[in-house]
């Protein structure tokens, strides 16, 4: 038997009108949505949900609900590069040598180089790998990368992206 807390500790998917999923909620929120309106239950696993029992009725959450109305769309800009964000982007890991102690933050093409401080040029580096490639290029110091620095993405995005990322290892 399921208790209360493991019901409303789940969570629903929500699709946004065009139907691309946006984010998660709790069961308590979903409900709410669909109660007043603001969205509607979408059947992709076949009638599945997620059974919540009042003393006087038993209501099926869905797994996944679409919103309904059209609200007016976040304007959502990329940070400035900052060590915080970078740090974030990074993991709070060197993306030379995987540490995760002493960070600084390093240009991959040295500012003296005409590297410029932006989101595609600047990584989380330990202090060891920092004074190690010095004033050169990765390549030069032969130090790879473990990922290419890019700028973060919209949230919504890197929801879908996760969302579609974990169905498709569902399918396999």
């Amino acid at each position: 038997m399921t208790s209360a807390t493991q019901v409303l500790g789940r969570s629903v998917v929500v699709f946004s009108r065009n139907y691309l999923p946006v984010s998660r909620v709790n069961i308590k929120r979903a409900i709410i949505l669909i109660v007043t309106g603001k969205a509607e239950p979408l059947d992709f696993a076949g009638g599945s949900g997620i059974a919540v029992r009042s003393p006087s009725v038993v209501y099926q959450v869905p797994e996944h609900i679409r919103l309904t109305i059209a609200g007016a769309e976040r304007v959502w800009k990329v940070p400035p590069v900052n060590r915080r964000e970078l740090l974030k982007r990074d993991h709070h890991t060197c993306q030379y040598c995987g540490s995760t102690k002493q960070l600084t933050i390093d240009h991959v093409i040295p500012v003296s180089k005409g590297g410029k401080h932006k989101w595609d040029n600047v990584v989380t580096a330990c202090e060891r790998c920092n004074q190690r490639k010095g004033d050169r290029t990765p390549l030069i110091a032969g130090m790879p990368l473990l990922s290419q620095p890019k700028a973060p993405m919209h949230p919504a995005v890197a929801f879908a992206e996760q969302f579609w990322k974990e169905q498709q290892e569902h399918l396999e």
